[in-house]
């Protein structure tokens, strides 16, 4: 378990690039994309800044590091991306407000940080072949793209076919001032344009073991993924529990849009993971990728592996 220190400390450069377990038959692996830095206080709702800073201290600027982690699945059917981060398409400016730390220099045509760990895992961006969104936020699908070196967006992974709610998709291109800052277009359009978007509806299996899970309330239509084999599950997490601290029920991000929601789709989730031996990976811990949740008497409480 790391501790509050090490979680303050925390810079991208101190992370593994790739931690690697097996799933039942699958090989899964826990791939840093970097670190941004978001206001404690926005990240943490309505829970007081001398509880939550406990779990995780902020910097001078009230900030705390946030992991940008993806995951990458093994399977006998394909090589399956979950998430891709903040990308490399945004300027000096962006990357200074949200404290980006994810290896690429802006507008350079440089590979981002998950671009690298792809490779240290063993394979090429190439080799991708299914790429799974959670929503459409920037720190969640800025990877579907990248900018190279002459400025054109490109697809990150050009043979992948990716996958997201159909109402997401729907929700990103009807913004309003409260949600407008989180969707950039670039992130998600040239894929659509590309016909490399496939639009799902709920519970989805997107190969044989990989299904979406509705986990709605940080955005209307936001989805979790679990990853089966071998009689053993995994739920990659993104933001209806957005880092280990936020496992007790109340402690919800002011991002999100419907938090009551948030709530019931985390007392169900939490209720499954604990009742079925889930491991969750987590989206934005900055330090830790995945464990086991137990109940503890007050609530689920981590046991890290």
């Amino acid at each position: 378990m790391s501790t509050p220190a090490d979680r303050a400390s925390t810079h991208a450069g101190d992370l593994p690039l790739v931690r690697t377990r097996t799933l039942g038959d699958f090989r899964i692996h826990a791939l840093e994309g970097g670190l941004q830095r978001l206001d404690g206080g926005a990240m943490f709702g309505v829970v007081p800044k001398p509880l939550w800073e406990r779990r995780i201290p902020a910097d001078a600027r009230n900030r705390i590091p946030l992991g940008l982690r993806c995951l990458l699945v093994e399977t006998p059917d394909a090589l399956v991306l979950i998430e891709t981060g903040l990308g490399n398409k945004e300027g000096e400016k962006f990357m200074e407000i949200y404290g980006v730390e994810n290896s690429a220099s802006p507008g350079s045509g440089a590979p981002d940080r998950l671009q690298e760990a792809v490779r240290s895992a063993g394979f090429s961006p190439e080799d991708v072949s299914v790429v799974v969104n959670t929503h459409l936020h920037f720190d969640h699908a800025g990877g579907n793209t990248f900018r190279d070196e002459e400025g054109a967006v490109r697809l990150s992974f050009p043979n992948a076919r990716y996958h997201v709610q159909r109402g997401e998709w729907d929700w990103a291109h009807q913004t309003n001032e409260r949600t407008q800052a989180s969707y950039l277009p670039d992130n998600y359009d040239p894929v659509m344009a590309a016909g490399k978007l496939e639009l799902v509806e709920g519970a989805v299996e997107i190969v044989p073991g990989i299904e979406t899970l509705p986990t709605p309330g940080h955005c209307p239509y936001h989805q979790s993924v679990l990853v089966r084999s071998g009689g053993e599950t995994a739920c990659f997490l993104a933001d209806v529990l957005p880092t280990m601290a936020h496992l007790p029920l109340p402690w919800i991000m002011g991002y999100d849009v419907e938090p009551l929601v948030t709530l019931e789709s985390k007392r169900a989730l939490l209720r499954r993971a604990v009742d079925e031996g889930w491991l969750l990976v987590s989206t934005h811990d900055p330090a830790i990728p995945w464990g086991f949740v137990e109940q503890d008497g007050k609530g689920a409480a981590l046991r890290a592996v």
